[in-house]
């Protein structure tokens, strides 16, 4: 059973707010840390940081990307915090950089450098975008195997449907002092990682044929893979904004089908990679399925830059 884990009722406010077990030590911070069953010391390990959108939790968004359904079976660690409540929506802002970085140094010690066969930054929506700032930051940069954004920007840009967000019009939210965002497109990185973007069908106007990431590395046109299909939704949806559910926005959980392309040949082994959700929203949790498919391309592309530390 896995703790502080929803039920067939869905996600209720209160487990959704709930702040984890594990404490941060120098700030005090709770977060979630979901380890894998029967865990051994010296065992190898991927490990994820999972990082939510603006005005969510933790807990929403690991349920949102259900990794944690599949820790055992793939060997996953996996570490959910929320950012700071201090501001009128929670978002991550810089300030929480100092405690994110402390849970990194805190999984490392615990589980071992060596031990940990790769590391990837996992960011929904605005978790995404902090994700795509914090990847080439002093601390991050070199550590960091690959980025998963979750309709979080994409490296080459995937262009937002005219009035996205949670009603017709509504401002997307954004950090006190943060770089202005591109909707849809990542901030440019320098640094050398896999990156995989998923999104919403009509969170986008269209998915491009190319990618400059997948350029970067010399890998070839992109080739659609088998279709995954899922008759189960997902876990959670935005069910703050019922009233102003929309396509674009997310309606509730519901099975369907995600189409997946990948970039061959890309040097020394990258993963670059879209995958797009047909009939989706912002909001809609990920299905089992899909998520099992995300998971075992991550497990494909290289790691070990936390072992080389």
């Amino acid at each position: 059973m896995i703790a502080h884990h929803c039920g067939p009722e869905g996600l209720t406010p209160e487990l959704a707010a709930y702040p984890g077990d594990e404490v941060e030590p120098r700030s005090g911070r709770r977060y979630f840390l979901d380890i894998p069953d029967g865990y051994e010391p010296g065992e190898k390990v991927v490990f994820l940081l999972q990082l939510h959108g603006a005005g969510s939790s933790g807990n929403w968004t690991r349920h949102y990307f259900p990794a944690v359904d599949v820790k055992d079976r793939h060997r996953l660690v996996i570490a959910a915090p929320t950012a700071s409540t201090e501001q009128p929506i929670r978002m991550w802002t810089p300030a929480d950089d100092s405690y994110l970085e402390d849970i990194i140094r805190s999984v490392v010690d615990r589980f071992g450098a060596g031990n940990i066969a790769s590391f990837w930054l996992v960011g929904h929506s605005q978790g995404g975008y902090t994700s795509n700032r914090i990847v080439t930051s002093p601390f991050f940069r070199g550590k960091v195997d690959g980025w998963l954004s979750l309709s979080g920007g994409r490296i080459g840009d995937a262009p937002i449907v005219p009035g996205f967000g949670p009603r017709p019009g509504a401002a997307i939210p954004q950090p006190p002092g943060a770089p202005p965002l591109k909707l849809g497109g990542a901030l440019p990185i320098d640094c050398d990682v896999s990156f995989i973007f998923a999104t919403g069908e009509h969170e986008i106007t269209h998915l491009p044929e190319t990618s400059p990431w997948a350029e970067r590395y010399g890998g070839g046109a992109r080739i659609r893979q088998a279709d995954v299909a899922d008759e189960r939704g997902g876990w959670v949806y935005d069910t703050r904004q019922t009233s102003f559910a929309s396509p674009a926005w997310g309606r509730e959980p519901r099975g369907g089908t995600a189409q997946v392309f990948v970039y061959p040949g890309c040097r020394d082994g990258r993963l670059v990679a879209d995958v797009m959700r047909m009939d989706k929203g912002h909001t809609e949790g990920l299905e089992p399925n899909v998520t099992e498919a995300l998971i075992r391309m991550m497990l494909s592309a290289p790691g070990g830059k936390l072992r080389g530390r």
